[in-house]
């Protein structure tokens, strides 16, 4: 998943930015707040990490305006305005979570995961993700099962299926695909290639190939 982190402190930010990428994410690095509201445009981020005050535009202005542009995608704010007026504004411009600094990273992990799960993977038997045909994947653990029994994923199979569930019922293009997963071009049969081992893993038709579009996986 990739993470916009909007940061003007420079050890914070570098801080921020080794710990989330150790622990798997793709991370963004900003610390000016009109160049990061225009990233949002130019790339999909999966969370957005914002501090407050920040050089042009400000956390709370950035997040304000990518909501009237109909931008849903979640947000923390990062911040070490502690007051109740600031964080009841925070909440109001949309955000889904409120972290004061100073912060452990282990905390901010648990609040992403929590976010993840709660946005992306929101499904009746919390930590399950329902594929059908007998299949389920643990968003929690990154452990698929077909007929209850586990199947090994390689990491980039699991890349490409969570980044399918977090797409559900919305075609997934090869060039989302290579930014997504890959962060760069690759040739698009090394990208088929890996969805046809996935496929493989999977009960026939839970992946859907939508000819010259992309792929799918319908609720």
């Amino acid at each position: 998943m990739r993470i916009l982190l909007l940061e003007d402190e420079y050890i914070l930010r570098i801080s921020i930015q080794e710990f989330l990428e150790d622990i798997g994410y793709k991370v963004d690095c900003f610390m000016d707040g009109e160049v990061a509201y225009h990233a949002v445009f130019d790339k999909s981020y999966d969370i957005l990490l914002l501090d407050v005050n920040v050089p042009t535009l400000s956390g709370f202005e950035l997040l304000k305006s990518i909501r009237q542009d109909g931008i849903k995608t979640p947000a923390i704010f990062l911040t070490s305005m502690t007051d109740m007026q600031n964080m009841k504004k925070g909440y109001e411009t949309g955000c889904c979570d409120y972290i004061r600094k100073p912060f452990d990273l282990e905390e901010l992990e648990i609040r992403l995961n929590q976010v993840v799960k709660s946005f992306y993977f929101n499904d009746n038997d919390n930590d399950f993700v329902d594929l059908g045909k007998f299949a389920k994947y643990n968003v929690t653990k990154s452990r698929l099962t077909v007929e209850g029994k586990e199947v090994l994923l390689r990491k980039t199979e699991k890349e490409i299926l969570e980044l399918l569930i977090k797409n559900k019922d919305i075609v997934v293009s090869v060039e989302m695909f290579q930014n997504e997963i890959w962060g760069e071009y690759v040739e698009p049969a090394t990208v088929r290639v890996q969805l046809k081992n996935l496929r493989q893993k999977l009960p026939a038709g839970i992946i859907q190939n939508r000819r010259g579009l992309g792929y799918i996986i319908e609720r």
